[in-house]
Formats: C-alpha cells, sequence, structure tokens
C-alpha cells in the first residue's frame, strides 16, 4: 500500500514528443503559469467553453490570473493527497494547456479519469494527442494504475478523435452525466486498461506511426 500523503509518479513528469508544432511535454503546474493561462483561457472562450462544467461566475472572473493562485494552490494540494496528477502541457517549454488526471483511487481500483484542454491555436496539430499519451503512459508505468476513463459529449469531434487515435474504447453512454453549458449533458464513456497498452506504450507507438519523434 502506498503511505498517505505520497503520489508514486508526482511531481516527476514524462519526457517530451516531438511533433510538427514543436516539442510536447508534461510537468506540474506552477504558481508562475497565471498569467500565461489566463491569456490562452480568456482569448479561447468559444472554443473551450462548450465542453466545461457550468461554475458560478463569468468566463472572465474565473480565469482571471488573480483566479490562478487559488486553483494553483487546490491542484498542488490534490496532488500531495495522491488524488489528483495536474500537468501543464507545454510546447518548446512554453504553456500551451493542462492534461489532468483526477479523481485518482488506489487499492484496489487502481484509477483515475483523463481530461485536457489545449491552446486553440495548437490544435490539430498532433500536440493533444501526444500529450496525454505521455500522461497515459506515466500513468501505467510509475503511478502504477490499472485504468484511466475519459468522459466527451457526443458532439465533440476533436475531443473523440485524440481518444480513438490513442486506443481508448468506447463503452457507453452517461446520460445527462455533467451540467455543460447550462444543461445537463450526455458524455460517452472512453477507457483504457494497462493490459490495452502496446509493448512499446502509447508514445511508442505514436512515433512508430510516424505521427511523433523522442525529442
Amino acid at each position: 500500500m502506498v503511505a498517505v500523503g505520497r503520489h508514486p509518479g508526482w511531481p516527476a513528469a514524462p519526457g517530451g514528443l516531438r511533433v510538427c508544432a514543436g516539442v510536447v511535454a508534461l510537468r506540474p503546474v506552477r504558481l508562475r503559469d497565471g498569467g500565461a493561462w489566463s491569456a490562452i483561457r480568456i482569448r479561447d472562450r468559444a472554443h473551450l467553453e462548450p465542453w466545461e462544467p457550468s461554475m458560478p461566475g463569468t468566463w472572465s472572473q474565473r480565469h482571471s490570473s488573480a483566479e490562478w493562485p487559488g486553483r494553483w494552490m487546490l491542484l498542488r494540494s490534490a496532488a500531495r493527497r495522491g488524488a489528483a496528477l495536474p500537468f501543464a502541457i507545454t510546447v518548446d517549454g512554453r504553456l500551451a494547456g493542462h492534461v489532468m488526471i483526477g479523481n485518482v483511487v488506489r487499492e484496489p481500483l487502481l484509477s483515475g479519469y483523463v481530461g485536457y484542454w489545449c491552446d486553440q491555436r495548437l490544435t490539430g496539430r498532433g500536440v493533444t494527442t501526444a500529450a496525454v499519451a505521455l500522461a497515459v503512459d506515466h500513468c501505467f508505468g510509475p503511478v502504477g494504475l490499472h485504468r484511466l476513463e475519459a468522459t466527451v459529449r457526443p458532439e465533440n469531434a476533436a475531443s473523440r478523435r485524440v481518444l480513438e487515435k490513442l486506443g481508448f474504447r468506447e463503452e457507453g453512454l452517461f446520460r445527462r452525466y455533467l451540467d455543460v453549458a447550462g444543461a445537463w449533458r450526455d458524455h460517452l464513456c472512453f477507457a483504457l486498461t494497462v493490459e490495452d497498452l502496446p509493448a512499446v506504450g502509447l508514445t511508442g507507438r505514436l512515433v512508430a506511426q510516424g505521427r511523433a519523434q523522442r525529442a
């Protein structure tokens, strides 16, 4: 059993992959990310808001740089408790989005969920697929998880493509699963277990397919 307060694989982060947009890597979120995080989130509101949970306050209020320190403290606390692995996605060292491994449960389930978002200017260039592949390999390796799930609105074709390219299987439809954009929305459930992983991992498969190169 893992001792309370410790998290296998945290705050370590996996190595990078080179895609057409640049070198994609993961690292723990940082307090100084606030300005870049706020700039991307506010600029990309129309791109991001249709897929994210409804929350109190306006989008601009929730994503001002002044809100980041509180969010960062909550994320860091969850990581230290072993409940989450909040990673920043970087491209050539610059913040480009987040991959969140949340609701981490240790023995006997050894499971968690995957959530992600990326700078709209980098969509379609392999960044999100590479970042999620890095996170999955890390979770099934050093973190020691057995199962990862991801829930996606059926209308979110771009997010579904990321999961399908990485080999996540569609397991069912959750009716009225999450309050998004002011209404309870259906979500598809995708999942992957460690037995589904190729011997070279998801990152190795992307390299073998010519979708990425080792950084």
